[in-house]
């Protein structure tokens, strides 16, 4: 859909899926990656915004629970008397 590596706000937005205010007060927070080459226009760089929304991931339940149980399982075996 977005082929451009370069996108300007409109673009971002659908490619975000968030409404211009919210990327406004995202760019204003300097929490969303972006440029202002000549001090208005803002533009973003599509990898940088793919590199933001997948960032700080969640590990699923069941990710979770296996690395718990193994985590017990190696603290048995430690403090298990032979």
């Amino acid at each position: 859909m977005f082929a451009k590596n370069v996108l300007n706000l409109k673009e971002a937005c659908e490619f975000l899926g968030f409404k211009r205010s919210y990327v406004y007060k995202l760019t204003g927070s300097s929490i969303l990656p972006h440029s202002k080459p000549n001090g208005k226009t803002i533009f973003f760089e599509k990898a940088k915004l793919e590199e933001w929304m997948l960032s700080n991931p969640s590990s699923s339940f069941s990710y979770k629970k296996n690395l718990a149980s193994s985590y017990i399982t190696s603290k048995r075996n430690k403090t298990a008397k032979p």
